[in-house]
């Protein structure tokens, strides 16, 4: 990894549009959309939910904790990666048994939120929530070890494209679909229907092969040493052998191994990592209630930031796995980060307008989602080059628990930072000139404030991201460089 990061061979355009004919890069359309499908549900569509059963912005920040779920996901991923399941495992195969699973669980929590009422039944429609959660999170730990491990390094680009591409599908179903079914009938309608299309993922489970799961000699030596020094131990018993042993090589194993690898710069990679889309998540949560309030209804919404919206992400996605196909992941991490956070500003700009205004939105969609699309292919494959086969699960659920923590965290109180900045803003000098200078509407200038305060957050990330590329440049070999060039 230490030079395929930062360095790729020249490719031909041939070749490059080759890449995405390739099998295990289509089976990636339909487990992206399995993907992608319960993430809003229990996020930014459930915030439109309640916006619209009249729950209160401060509620609907906090039940975005929620979303947290996804952060902690690396607590539970050794058990995915090396625990069998009874009877499925045996069926399906390691990481097609914890795909079944989490997916009938996604299937199953979307039908039982279907059956409550915010106004009345807010405790249970949050604890289902939480179950479809739990659910695609560790449908996205098993889901993202099958990816990395079905397809060579090459091909990881084509694949978090088309990954992308099919979770964005969903996304819009998830989004654009359950607002219009929200609209013509009823919110439970929506999410009983959005429950029906988590059999696209269940039957894209039972059609696929199993991959399968090369090892490095030395990590083979490593997990071998520990087995044999609990063995020269015969004062404990052979389940506790067994059990340590165990814990050893799902749990502490992929931990050492990482920082074997990358030593000092390891710490390096994991700040950055929690950093990249911070103001990305930070600022989403907001963003239904800031549709709602600003006057767009479902059917504009769903138009502009789905509809359309998703074709621009899927262009973003597309262009995304072919630059680091040419190019390579590490290079084009900082532009990642400058699209993502610098993209907020376009929203800012639409709430210091004041006014819902079309032509607006469709120009702050297609910034954010082209953005969002192409940066998310770019770092999917970033992330999947970190990783060691021996331990694909647990590293990159690490990896991508720690992407959404800090946003996570923060966004459970931009419900609260929106009502303190819209209540506070002209008592301070230089935030009431800056609204001053962008006459911004007054009603709205605590998510103009808000939208340019999350784009900020994207700063320190931009700063990881050329030390990330500054030592992934030097641990490359000169020969390397050279075939890279």
């Amino acid at each position: 990894m230490t030079g395929s990061a930062a360095q790729t061979p020249a490719r031909g355009w041939r070749e490059t549009a080759a890449i995405y004919a390739h099998p295990r890069v289509i089976t990636f359309l339909f487990l992206g959309f399995s993907a992608g499908l319960p993430f809003l549900l229990v996020f930014s569509t459930l915030s439109a939910w309640l916006k619209r059963s009249e729950v209160s912005l401060a509620t609907i920040g906090f039940a975005s904790w929620i979303g947290i779920t996804y952060s902690v996901k690396f607590i539970w991923s050794p058990v995915v990666d090396r625990v069998p399941l009874p009877l499925l495992t045996r069926w399906l195969g390691r990481r097609r048994a914890w795909l079944l699973l989490a997916q009938a669980g996604i299937g199953l929590g979307l039908l039982a939120m279907s059956f409550c009422d915010p106004r009345t039944d807010l405790f249970w429609l949050v604890t289902f929530a939480v179950i479809v959660a739990f659910s695609s999170a560790t449908q996205d730990i098993a889901m993202d070890a099958f990816r990395i491990e079905a397809t060579d390094k090459s091909l990881q680009g084509a694949t978090a494209g088309t990954y992308q591409l099919g979770y964005r599908v969903a996304v819009l179903a998830a989004s654009a679909g359950a607002l219009y079914v929200a609209a013509y009938s009823s919110w439970p309608n929506a999410y009983q229907t959005m429950a029906a299309l988590a059999l696209v993922g269940i039957i894209t489970t039972l059609v696929i092969s199993e991959p399968p799961r090369p090892v490095e000699a030395a990590t083979e030596e490593r997990e071998a040493k520990v087995a044999e020094f609990a063995n020269r131990h015969a004062q404990l018993s052979p389940a506790l052998r067994d059990a340590l042993v165990w814990a050893y090589g799902a749990i502490v194993c992929p931990f050492v191994d990482f920082f074997v690898r990358f030593r000092w710069a390891g710490l390096l990679l994991l700040a950055f990592i929690g950093l990249f889309r911070m103001s990305d998540i930070a600022m989403g949560v907001m963003a239904y209630p800031f549709y709602l309030g600003l006057g767009f209804d479902e059917q504009q919404i769903a138009n502009i930031s789905k509809i359309y919206g998703f074709v621009m992400t899927g262009l973003g996605a597309l262009l995304g796995g072919v630059l680091v196909f040419r190019i390579g992941a590490a290079r084009l991490l900082a532009l990642s980060v400058v699209l993502i956070a610098g993209s907020n500003l376009t929203f800012a700009w639409l709430s210091a307008i004041g006014q819902p205004d079309p032509t607006v939105l469709t120009i702050a969609i297609s910034v954010d989602n082209l953005a969002g699309g192409m940066s998310g292919s770019i770092f999917i494959a970033f992330l999947s080059g970190l990783t060691n086969t021996a331990y694909t699960a647990t590293q990159y659920a690490l990896f991508t628990s720690l992407m959404l923590l800090p946003g996570k965290i923060i966004g459970g109180f931009s419900g609260v930072i929106v009502e303190r900045l819209q209540s506070s803003a002209r008592d301070v000098p230089a935030l009431a000139a800056l609204l001053d200078l962008m006459n911004a509407a007054p009603k709205y200038q605590g998510f103009t404030l808000f939208f340019i305060y999350t784009a900020l957050l994207g700063v320190p990330a931009l700063i990881l991201a050329v030390l990330v590329l500054r030592y992934f440049e030097k641990e490359t070999p000169p020969s390397e460089k050279k075939e890279g060039q």
